[in-house]
Order: C-alpha cells, then structure tokens, then sequence
C-alpha cells in the first residue's frame, strides 16, 4: 500500500514537472506580450509590473500586421481542402485496388514526405515566377500540398483497408452509383481519419516558414515573414513580437479543439 502510494506521488510530481516544462514557455510569451519593451529589457519579471495592450493595439490597428493573419489562413485552407480532395480518391485507389508497382508507388509518394522544403525552394521559385503565379495564395498552398498530400495519403490508406471491402459490394448491389456510395456511406465511416489529415495538413501549412516567405512579396505575404518587422534599427521589439506569436499559436489551438474527438480515435485507430 506504501508502495503504491509512493508510486502516485512520484507518478504525479513528474506529472506537474512535464506541465511545467510545457507550459512555461508558453506563459513567458504571454506575459510578455503585456509588458514594454523596457520592462522586458530592464528587469526579470514574472508579472507584468504595467499591463499594457499596445502591442496587440499595434497588430489589429495595422493593415500590414492584421493582413499577415488573413494571407496565412487563406492559404492554410486552401491547402487542406485541396489535400483532402486529392488524397480521399487516391488513397481508396490504393486500398481497393491492387496494380503494378502499387506498393513501390506507395512508398515513393510518401518519400516525398522525407525531403527538406528547401530541396524544391528553387524549382517552385522560377516556375512561379513563369506561369504567374508568384506572390498569390494559390501559389503557397501547392507548394505544400508536395508535402500534405503524400501524408494524407498514407494516413487515409490506413483508416480505408480497416473497411471491409463487402460494404463497397453491398452498395453496389443496392445500386449506388460510385460518387453517391464514396460521398453518402464510405467518407463519412473514415470520418475520423479526415480529421486527422486535416490537423496535420493544417498545422503543417500553418507553421512552414521557408516556401511561405520565399514565394510571396507583398499581396500574399504571410504573418511569419511580416514577423521579421519587428527587426529594426533600434532592435528587436519584443512585446510585439510576442504579441504576433501569441496570436499565432491561437489557431492550431483552436484546431485542436474542434477535431480532437478525431484526433484521438485516428491515433488510437488508424495509421498515426
């Protein structure tokens, strides 16, 4: 019984140290997007000695700050639905059916995964800048679904070849036309599975810096390169700064909560 008990309390005490280790980052960026820019160079403090929201002021009064939000959004979702629409038929192709070469095919698709962004920085860059579509959200949200769908794929084949293939018969028998039964029966029963291709599509797009900065200029630039602003002559501006990223990390965890039924039945169920 002492053992157990002793067991608890050293269970719970490295339960409040991960806490604590995860979580106060967080709080410091916090507060500091309350505080000066003085006060975050002059003193150490864990409490704002001035609350001020002139930082946060700054980033909604501003075209250039508040636009920042919108353009990375925009093409957020526009990744994720473009994903969703190429990866749900491409990856009921590779659990339904078999073909030459499907495994090696498979296994190329996701090793387009494993490369750096940076590889194709250049290949994007120059085709863009041909075919017009340099600086457009349009632009940004291709470039990463080189990187989402190839994942989306293999997290989808994986909630599809859990679904017995007599429920695809049954549909036919019963007169389904293809698209009906795909939309009206088969997308709905991996419903969890496209939860968990949309967080990580999302959170992927939402949180690459390279292909973003690189591939906008101004209509369509993003809030992770509007970031760098706060760089000038007289320094860095923190309390700025840490306002942007607060208000950057509010999205994913709004994401977060909205799919984490799915979330937590995709890791538990499917390929994750």
């Amino acid at each position: 019984m002492i053992g157990a008990n002793a067991f608890s309390v050293r269970k719970l005490l490295g339960l409040l140290l991960y806490l604590l280790f995860v979580l106060l980052p967080i709080y410091w960026l916090v507060m500091m997007s309350f505080k000066t820019n003085e006060e975050i160079l002059g003193q150490l403090t864990l409490w704002p000695a001035q609350f001020t929201f002139d930082n946060y002021v700054t980033i909604f009064t501003d075209p250039s700050w508040y636009m920042g939000y919108v353009n990375s959004m925009i093409y957020v979702v526009m990744n994720t639905l473009i994903t969703l629409v190429v990866a749900l038929p491409a990856a009921y192709a590779f659990s339904r059916y078999k073909f030459v070469g499907d495994k090696h095919l498979f296994f190329w698709l996701l090793s387009n995964r494993m490369a750096p962004p940076a590889v194709f920085l250049l290949p994007f860059f120059q085709l863009y800048s041909s075919v017009g579509l340099f600086d457009t959200h349009l632009a940004v949200a291709l470039a990463h679904c080189l990187f989402s769908i190839p994942l989306a794929v293999w997290i989808l084949e994986g909630f599809m070849s859990g679904v017995p293939k007599e429920i695809d018969e049954t549909a036919y028998i019963d007169g389904y036309s293809f698209g009906h039964f795909f939309v009206k029966v088969f997308v709905p029963m991996i419903r969890s599975g496209i939860g968990v291709t949309a967080f990580f599509s999302f959170m992927f797009s939402w949180v690459e810096l390279l292909l973003a900065r690189t591939l906008t200029s101004v209509d369509a630039k993003p809030i992770s390169a509007i970031m760098t602003r706060t760089v000038g002559a007289a320094g860095i501006d923190w309390g700025l700064l840490a306002a942007a990223g607060v208000l950057t990390i509010i999205p994913g965890i709004l994401v977060i909560w909205f799919v984490r039924n799915h979330v937590a039945k995709g890791f538990a169920l499917g390929r994750v």
